[in-house]
């Protein structure tokens, strides 16, 4: 029987969304300088506090824009992933895999369906079966046609980096001031709305990682050590 290959977990808790992009950027350099058949990374964190991101794909005026949100009183930082403006913000767990795709076997379009299947299997342990994922520009996991967990990534080299969002308790009204991820018309949720209870990241963190240990038939080790 094959061996399952190998993924790093490092948890960075709750830290400002900077942090967290800065340890995902060291982890893709060592990714990518130890080569295909080295083991990948998982870093989960949760954002300290309120942040607006905007992708790769701008909007009509992203000066103007970004000066809105920033009076709001909120952080506001471009990230090199697909996709268009969204929110990060305490209650939310972020999932950034580092993962080089060679070693997967997985195509860009699979690898965002494993990202969704995750999270999907993750509702279906908490109770949520009508949970959904749609195809593009609908990214990500549904419910009642509000989008619960978006996806968004950056793929260099093979090497992947973000992820996903899954609004475990977030403050919903920070989405109130933004066309989430660019789609008109539709609405977020977040598992705490949808189990009508207080559900945090900490709760949620290990059946997701069992979900993800499934979906992409790895096994997770703990990792401890500074990746400075």
């Amino acid at each position: 029987m094959r061996a399952r290959p190998a993924v790093r977990l490092l948890r960075l808790g709750r830290l400002p969304y900077a942090e967290s992009l800065a340890a995902q950027e060291r982890c893709v350099g060592r990714q990518r300088a130890a080569g295909a058949g080295a083991a990948g990374w998982l870093l989960l964190s949760e954002p300290a506090g309120p942040v607006y991101t905007r992708g790769l794909r701008g909007g009509p005026d992203p000066a103007g824009e970004e000066r809105r949100l920033r009076a709001l009183g909120a952080e506001f930082r471009r990230a090199a992933r697909g996709g268009l403006l969204t929110f990060h913000g305490p209650g939310q767990l972020l999932a950034y895999p580092v993962l080089d795709l060679r070693r997967l076997g997985l195509s860009l379009r699979a690898y965002v369906g494993a990202l969704e299947a995750a999270a999907l299997g993750l509702c279906r342990r908490l109770g949520l079966p009508a949970a959904h994922a749609l195809p593009p520009p609908y990214t990500g996991v549904w419910l009642r046609g509000r989008k619960l967990c978006a996806v968004g990534v950056h793929c260099g080299r093979h090497i992947t980096s973000h992820g996903l969002a899954l609004n475990c308790c977030t403050d919903l009204t920070w989405f109130d001031h933004i066309v989430p991820c660019g789609l008109e018309g539709t609405g977020v949720t977040s598992l705490s709305e949808e189990l009508q209870r207080h559900v945090t990241v900490d709760e949620i963190t290990e059946p997701f990682l069992d979900a993800f240990e499934e979906v992409f038939q790895c096994s997770l080790t703990s990792h401890e050590e500074s990746i400075g």
